[in-house]
């Protein structure tokens, strides 16, 4: 399938929708502010982002919390249910990885694609439906079966993402194989490598490491295959795959990492063919999302101040808020929470541990005096952040005062 030719043909439709609006922005706006802004929000960071109240000084990241690309497919979101009162509307997948403002769509009749046997059925979907595509993007495969029964398309993918998508796009044009860093079962990650020709998805610097040692050593090819299954094209093959590369990202993974990864190939690609050929085997461009860079920097600067603790706020199943807790944990005891209600009944919080399931810890705030950092992931309203803030210092209200 020539996908970069499908994109363009969609993009010319009557039926398609992405930078375009409906006339009701304004109205939009005003709703969005009330259900997911926060007074209190801005208050602090008109405070140099500190807030103190009685025995708790709060510190929050410099930036955190909604980006522009998750802000705008929210607002496409709210503008597509009033622009289209009577049709039925569905969506992918989620348009975040926030559980509030996806279950803040649900209450607005928005339907959601249920995942039966491990694949999406979109046999309710019907032509004349209204289908939103979230912002980490859906594959060409689902575009492709929307448009061939005539739905009518609300595309509010990320315009990072998208850069992804035009970079695989030119590894494909070049016949080089997309090394993509990202987790294979990702929405967003099987989004760009539907997109791509032949790719590798890598998790990590190990794995990368793991394919640097075959390119220039070789190995056991069963091994491979079985190591990378489910995170590579069809029929791939690492004895001649991997000749010529590309990189490319998942938008949200570790900025640094990714940086050592693209580095790594680019070593080992000049180690094997020589500086002169290293153009004619290896492409690299920056896919690295601005906003998830600059919540990681923010991060790295909170961490170095003297905190008691630190919670991190986001979807459990955002993979942005994911490595911001990985940046903390490092440094300072942190809580990943979903959000507010996480917190409490008393000194007591719910909370996820790096890749460990749900556990409950109390109490969880220490006697006296205490500094808390705070941030939260892309997909994380403010008002969740306030909610959060308001809760530690109720709990703290009612600790005894420090003797």
């Amino acid at each position: 399938m020539d996908t970069k030719a499908f994109k363009r043909a969609l993009h010319k439709s009557d039926s398609y929708y992405r930078n375009q609006g409906f006339g009701e922005k304004h109205q939009v706006e005003g709703q969005m502010a009330s259900e997911y802004q926060s007074s209190l929000v801005q208050q602090i960071r008109e405070n140099g982002y500190t807030w103190q109240r009685g025995d708790v000084t709060i510190k929050l990241a410099k930036d955190f919390g909604f980006c522009w690309g998750v802000e705008r497919a929210v607002a496409m979101a709210y503008e597509a249910r009033q622009h289209f009162p009577n049709e039925r509307i569905w969506i992918t997948n989620e348009i975040i990885h926030n559980p509030g403002v996806n279950q803040r769509l649900k209450d607005m009749a928005v339907d959601f694609i249920e995942v039966k046997a491990g694949q999406k059925d979109f046999s309710g979907v019907a032509a004349g439906d209204v289908v939103i595509l979230p912002a980490f993007g859906a594959s060409v495969q689902e575009m492709q079966l929307l448009s061939d029964r005539s739905c009518t398309i609300i595309d509010t993918t990320c315009p990072w993402v998208s850069k992804v998508w035009n970079t695989v796009e030119k590894h494909k044009k070049k016949e080089f194989t997309s090394i993509i860093h990202g987790k294979y079962k990702h929405e967003e990650t099987i989004a760009t490598s539907s997109f791509a020709g032949k790719y590798l998805v890598v998790l990590n610097l190990a794995e990368a490491e793991y394919v640097a040692n075959y390119i220039l050593n070789g190995g056991d090819r069963s091994e491979f295959l079985a190591k990378f299954d489910s995170a590579t094209s069809v029929g791939f093959n690492p004895e001649t795959d991997l000749d010529y590369i590309g990189i490319a990202n998942q938008t949200t993974m570790l900025k640094g990492e990714t940086e050592q990864i693209g580095k790594l190939f680019e070593r080992t690609l000049m180690k094997k063919y020589g500086p002169q050929a290293l153009n004619q085997h290896f492409s690299s461009f920056n896919t690295i999302c601005d906003a998830t860079q600059e919540r990681q920097d923010a991060m790295f600067e909170l961490v170095d101040i003297d905190l008691d603790l630190m919670v991190v706020i986001g979807g459990f199943n955002s993979s942005n808020t994911t490595h911001l807790q990985e940046i903390a944990i490092e440094r300072v005891p942190s809580y990943h929470i979903d959000g507010p209600a996480r917190i409490g009944p008393g000194n007591q919080v719910e909370h996820k541990p790096l890749h460990q399931d749900l556990v409950t810890t109390q109490p969880w705030l220490p006697a006296g005096p205490i500094t808390v950092g705070i941030t939260s992931g892309a997909s994380t309203p403010d008002k969740s952040v306030a909610e959060t803030i308001e809760h530690i210092f109720a709990i703290k209200a009612q600790q005894p005062a420090a003797v």
